[in-house]
């Protein structure tokens, strides 16, 4: 298993993040993921630039890093034409080292634009049209496209890779499993669940590689990081059904009001006990998945964390899981 990092604008701002992918390279990690947000899920988490500005910051200031969006949402925010223009810049900028996950997105994100959020259905079906929009102009010729959700008026990407980016998609039950076996070269999970990857596989996805996403809260003092836990990542346990609806900070924070710390500490490793993640993270190993980013929660104690990832957690895991 490959173990990534995350960096996640929902916690750090622009500057900071292209920071701590430095830090991240020079730390160990195989390959890092970047979510794609306009909202933080919650306002204690304070942040949200901008990811495709970030990437290529972070193209340029890496040197061997894989790098992913962990989501992009092509559906309502972005039209899939302009995702396929983005994606082709950061692979070109990043010589080859950029991956396009893909995912049919949450309301949190993709009500600024106004039109309503579909319903999920709705969402997978303009989800399909807009990966074969992306694929059709990642050849670099020209694109016409009358489709039942999008049009594309004689497009063409002049800037493109000679070898395009990987496409991964986001699954988190049977349609979107076969959407991602089908269209995917990787799967994207939410939870570490075997049927998802056996989904994946019956549509097409066997021997393609499976991603996931483990969350944990690293401080020496175990308190600490189940408070800071519980303040910015209580809104986890929800499950994406829901998680997908919420329209803002403000639900999620409602949402979430009845979770304890206690509960959340349960849900992911708090602390500095390397056994503790290696647990968690053996449960994605155990489900199949080939690759999972860690998520160190807390956009201020990214600092104190490279070191006991590189020096204890990193040397343990790739022990633990060979």
């Amino acid at each position: 298993m490959e173990i990534g990092y995350t960096l996640m604008c929902e916690q750090a701002g622009p500057q900071q993040l292209v920071r701590d992918a430095v830090a991240a390279e020079e730390a160990g990690f195989d390959f890092a993921v970047i979510s794609d947000h306009y909202f933080p899920w919650l306002s204690e988490q304070g942040h949200s630039p901008n990811a495709w500005s970030v990437l290529g910051a972070v193209a340029q200031a890496t040197e061997r890093l894989p790098l992913m969006t962990y989501v992009t949402c092509p559906i309502r925010r972005y039209h899939p034409a302009v995702v396929a223009q983005l994606a082709a810049t950061t692979a070109l900028l990043s010589d080859g080292r950029f991956t396009l996950d893909l995912g049919a997105g949450e309301n949190l994100n993709e009500h600024v634009v106004g039109g309503g959020w579909p319903p999920v259905d709705v969402r997978h079906e303009m989800l399909t049209e807009a990966v074969e929009i992306i694929s059709a102009l990642f050849t670099g010729e020209y694109v016409n496209h009358r489709g039942k959700h999008f049009d594309v008026e004689s497009a063409k990407l002049f800037d493109v890779p000679d070898t395009p980016p990987r496409i991964g998609i986001a699954a988190s039950g049977p349609q979107s499993c076969e959407l991602a076996g089908k269209y995917g070269d990787l799967l994207i999970a939410v939870e570490p669940n075997d049927e998802l990857g056996q989904a994946f596989d019956a549509a097409g996805g066997a021997g393609k590689p499976r991603y996931g996403q483990q969350p944990l809260s690293y401080d020496t003092d175990a308190d600490a990081a189940v408070r800071r836990a519980h303040e910015q990542f209580r809104w986890f346990g929800a499950g994406w059904k829901v998680n997908a609806e919420l329209p803002g900070p403000a639900a999620f924070d409602a949402a979430s009001q009845f979770v304890r710390p206690e509960d959340v500490a349960a849900a992911m490793p708090c602390g500095d006990d390397v056994g503790a993640v290696v647990k968690a993270c053996r449960a994605w190993a155990d489900a199949g998945f080939t690759h999972l980013a860690l998520i160190q929660i807390g956009g201020e104690a990214q600092e104190a964390y490279f070191p006991w990832a590189r020096d204890e957690l990193l040397p343990e895991l790739r022990r633990a899981l060979a």
